[in-house]
């Protein structure tokens, strides 16, 4: 296997064009090497994700070969693993930014970590729809500065509170992002990066739409996974029928089967702007659920 480095922080990562086929391993700041074991990458190799119904395509993202597609991963407000559940971020009271962050209820705040300066905001249109907004928010001393509104996507049925894999619904939550990687080169994040081949998938999505692509850069959204490892790791610690390998990836034109989707320019940009040192979380849902 070849290798390259899970860059720390604030320092320029060092990519390897995995042209050989095969997926990167990494390091961590101040953490020992990370990988994968050979058997899980010659799996993973031939695998997709979160896409669709898929043409002959299999994935691992669910902790099982399913059809192609079966990205997964549960939310719910209580606490889950990578998620830290404490008191609502301190408001400000003077500023032209929100204080608190639009439309959140209180149960959805208090599943925001105190430490918490980076907030990716998804939210769908309703329960049972596949189409969201995401927007980027940074805490600052006047409150939460918003970026721009991104048109995404979600799972094909829409959000539920209680995933499990194959519900074809999208996790509701709060969940922290401290991984990253793509089939293509970092594109400058701070978050630690896996470039590899492992990230490649084929076949259509649920509308007939291609999935090549979509996997070129994605972020792993910490529900039911091992924070500091690669999106590609298999780990399920709340067991396989919850479901695994949830992620904001590049948008293929349709709804997904867990994960979130955005436009490739837009997954780029927030991969620049996010930065461990933030403690960023991704809040997610229909915009019912979030405002309880």
């Amino acid at each position: 296997m070849t290798s390259s480095t899970r860059r720390p922080p604030g320092l320029r990562c060092l990519r390897d064009s995995a042209g050989n086929g095969q997926a990167t391993a990494s390091t961590r700041r101040g953490a020992s090497r990370l990988g994968i074991p050979a058997a899980g990458l010659a799996l993973l190799v031939t695998l997709t994700g979160c896409g669709g119904t898929g043409t002959g395509v299999r994935t691992a993202h669910d902790g099982r070969p399913a059809a192609a597609g079966a990205h997964d991963v549960p939310a719910t407000a209580s606490a889950a693993p990578g998620t830290t559940l404490t008191r609502p971020p301190q408001e400000s009271s003077n500023s032209t930014s929100p204080a608190r962050l639009p439309g959140l209820g209180p149960r959805t705040l208090a599943g925001i970590p105190g430490k918490a300066r980076q907030v990716v905001l998804v939210k769908g249109r309703d329960k049972n729809s596949s189409t969201s907004q995401m927007v980027l928010y940074r805490r600052t001393g006047a409150g939460w500065e918003p970026g721009a509104t991104w048109p995404a996507h979600n799972a094909l049925k829409g959000w539920t509170d209680d995933h499990h894999v194959g519900d074809l619904r999208s996790p509701i939550g709060v969940f922290t992002l401290t991984d990253a990687g793509g089939l293509l080169a970092d594109p400058g994040t701070e978050l630690p990066y896996d470039q590899g081949r492992g990230f490649t998938v084929n076949g259509t999505g649920f509308e007939g739409e291609p999935l090549a692509g979509s996997f070129d850069y994605v972020v792993a959204i910490n529900y039911n996974r091992k924070p500091g490892t690669s999106p590609l790791d298999w780990t399920r610690p709340l067991g396989a029928d919850k479901g695994g390998g949830i992620w904001l990836h590049v948008d293929h034109g349709g709804p997904t089967q867990a994960c979130v989707s955005v436009a490739k320019q837009h997954i780029k940009e927030l991969l620049r702007a996010l930065d461990p040192d933030q403690h960023p979380v991704v809040v997610m849902g229909d915009a019912a659920s979030l405002g309880r």
